[in-house]
């Protein structure tokens, strides 16, 4: 793991939650909540797909190529995404209470 693909699927992650966001208005966080949200997911989320899938060794030695950087860009966005949808679904139901 190098901060090189940390930085991707971090930034995937902002955007796939803000993309969810945007896709889903009623569990949306605003803005900056999206962004917060999908950033850590992003970093989870890259971090648990690059473990099941392996290619995080690989990609470590031979440098980054397009595929380490799709997967990592796809783990980011996915767990951003996610993380910011199960938030949202908190906030809603804490607001119903």
């Amino acid at each position: 793991m190098d901060i090189t693909s940390l930085l991707i699927q971090l930034a995937a992650g902002a955007l796939g939650g803000n993309a969810a966001g945007a896709a889903l208005k009623e569990k949306s966080l605003g803005t900056l909540g999206n962004t917060i949200s999908g950033i850590l997911g992003g970093g989870i989320g890259g971090q648990i797909l690059g473990s099941l899938l392996g290619g995080s060794t690989a990609a470590a030695t031979s440098g980054l190529d397009i595929g380490a950087i799709i997967q990592q860009f796809a783990g980011g966005g996915i767990g951003g995404a996610v993380l910011m949808i199960v938030v949202g679904l908190i906030k809603n139901a804490m607001n119903k209470a």
